[in-house]
């Protein structure tokens, strides 16, 4: 695992899609407050980190993926699994299920929380332009209703990583959602299974 400063992790992780570079380490950075993660396989790029948020039942990592394969590549919430150290494993909540707790449970503090630490991490990452991730998601949600529930779906579902086919050269991103099933925060690793490259992250 290797460690470097914010930019030069950011600027490596930017520029993946260009170069195509072969990582097979973690590279750790710490950004607004936030410590991220970056692995690459095969060109394909993904990085992480958990957000300082809990939502109802869930933990909330944020997610974003380049493409800088030749290939597209398929991204959704199903291929993100949970190990805790205890050997239990927690399957990430699929969008729809994510968008239903909210409509069901969701308040005005519900969004506001939800919005304000998504935007505040996914805005914070300099030199990081993102092709088809929230931004597109949050202009196609802004005339979803005026009722506060249907406010506070719409803003999961913007935020919510979605099923979406990436194109080379592209990217994406999106928080997903595990249960935390009263445990609290857990310790273990985040697992990403995208085709045959098998994506490993270590939880604070």
């Amino acid at each position: 695992m290797v460690s470097i400063s914010a930019r030069a992790a950011l600027l490596l992780t930017c520029v993946a899609v260009a170069i195509s570079p072969v990582l097979s380490q973690i590279i750790e950075f710490e950004n607004n407050g936030l410590k991220y993660q970056s692995l690459t396989r095969k060109s394909v790029t993904i990085m992480c980190a958990r957000l300082p948020v809990q939502l109802k039942e869930y933990e909330l990592i944020q997610i974003a993926l380049a493409n800088g394969s030749d290939m597209y590549v398929t991204l959704k919430p199903e291929d993100f699994t949970f190990l805790r150290s205890d050997g239990h494993v927690i399957a990430a909540a699929s969008a729809d299920a994510v968008v239903t707790e909210i409509m069901d449970r969701g308040d005005h503090g519900d969004l506001v929380k939800l919005v304000t630490t998504y935007e505040k991490a996914i805005y914070g990452i300099p030199n990081m332009k993102l092709d088809n991730g929230y931004e597109k998601r949050r202009q196609a949600a802004l005339g979803f209703g005026v009722n506060q529930k249907f406010k506070a779906a719409a803003a999961a579902s913007a935020i919510a990583l979605v099923q979406e086919r990436i194109a080379p050269g592209k990217s994406t991103d999106g928080a997903v959602f595990f249960p935390h099933e009263g445990h609290g925060v857990p310790t273990g690793k985040l697992i990403v299974q995208n085709g045959s490259q098998t994506f490993e992250f270590n939880s604070e």
